[in-house]
């Protein structure tokens, strides 16, 4: 089976190297087509032995790159297309349709309640939405929330299919030895108290709220991994709140990295990060899935999060170290000064973190994939109750 993946960008991002992680495990004969920024996920794809196509498109009005695209669908005679995030599924869609290709499958990775990809959901976004989604196949959701918001946009439910996200669980096994050389790396003493959280830095992830929280916390450390443009708002905050030395901004970390599964001496991979953590905290109050609370909880860390679909949509047995909050500083303080002096504390690795191993979502992937090419539906359906 030959397949076209077209995503809009490959700087890192949870969807970018959630295509990568997949791209190892699918059974396919795959290409990928970056609408623009070929960053260093595309580096990493390509080291994987994937081709990468970049149509380094200048925008989102840069209607020459429809044809530009048209004509590299239909030069490679794909069998299927799958199209990951917004500009990349509406252009993507068009093209494949315009070249000849009939089976689209476009997975829909970041509808939150309120925004898309970080920007505020509006009639008109919704409508070219939905125009574009008539002209696929089938329309895959990363998870049964995300699910649900789609069918009250107006995608008809036997369209939508759950094929979730996955992490590559074994990689993120809490190893003590990567613990000390991150800290180490990274100027953190071996006895401190690290809250850590990880993500893109926007308004939405609500990071200032734990920057002022451990503020609060003389004896703790904030490790947070990610980059984005609140960067320079937060280290002014941690400076003005007196805590700019216990504020640590790594910036962001593709994981896996370009040379494989395989941690990094220095610690500067993402498990080794998350080993250097004490407790992990998602302060964001929208998010269609929550990878990266997952990854906390296959590497053993107690979580606290305010919102996480991938943890809603199980029985809550699965996941006994997490636990849900509402997200306010003096809640979080005080759930904080609970962990204080309990570290190093490394819990069993859930049944919730076993539940979205990688391989399962590959699977489930070409269920779907076999399906759309047949023109049939699944047996099972998501519920959109």
């Amino acid at each position: 089976m030959r397949v076209l993946h077209i995503i809009t960008g490959l700087g890192i991002g949870g969807a970018e190297q959630q295509l990568r992680l997949l791209l190892r495990r699918l059974p396919t004969e795959s290409e990928v087509v970056t609408l623009t920024n070929p960053g260093p996920v595309a580096e990493g794809i390509i080291a994987d032995g994937v081709p990468v196509t970049d149509l380094a498109m200048t925008g989102n009005k840069d209607l020459g790159a429809l044809p530009r695209l048209t004509r590299l669908v239909k030069r490679g005679r794909y069998d299927l297309v799958h199209t990951h995030l917004y500009r990349a599924c509406l252009y993507g869609r068009f093209a494949a349709r315009l070249a000849g290709v009939r089976t689209i499958v476009a997975t829909e990775h970041s509808l939150g309640a309120v925004q898309i990809e970080g920007r505020p959901l509006s009639t008109g976004a919704r409508s070219l939405y939905l125009a574009g989604e008539r002209l696929g196949t089938t329309t895959v959701a990363v998870s049964a929330t995300v699910a649900r918001r789609l069918e009250r946009w107006g995608v008809r439910r036997d369209r939508i299919h759950v094929v979730p996200n996955g992490i590559d669980v074994g990689r993120f096994a809490y190893d003590e030895s990567a613990r000390r050389a991150a800290r180490s790396r990274l100027g953190l003493p071996q006895d401190a108290f690290v809250v850590g959280g990880v993500g893109r830095l926007t308004p939405s992830k609500r990071f200032d709220t734990l920057v002022q929280a451990v503020a609060e916390l003389p004896g703790a450390r904030l490790l947070l991994v990610g980059d984005g443009p609140e960067r320079e708002r937060l280290r002014r905050l941690a400076r003005r709140q007196g805590a700019a030395h216990r504020v640590l901004l790594h910036g962001a970390c593709e994981d896996p990295p370009p040379a494989g599964p395989a941690r990094s001496p220095s610690g500067s991979d993402l498990p080794s990060l998350l080993a250097a953590m004490d407790v992990f905290v998602s302060t964001s109050y929208d998010e269609a899935f929550g990878l990266a609370v997952v990854e906390a909880l296959a590497a053993g860390l107690p979580v606290l999060h305010v919102t996480c679909p991938a943890l809603h949509d199980l029985p809550a047995e699965d996941a006994p170290g997490a636990r849900q909050i509402r997200g306010s500083l003096p809640e979080l303080v005080a759930e904080l000064r609970r962990f204080e002096g309990a570290f190093p504390h490394r819990l069993p690795v859930p049944r919730a973190a076993h539940h979205y191993d990688i391989s399962h979502s590959a699977d489930q992937l070409m269920t779907v994939y076999g399906h759309a090419l047949r023109g049939t539906a699944p047996t099972r359906e998501v519920s959109c109750s």
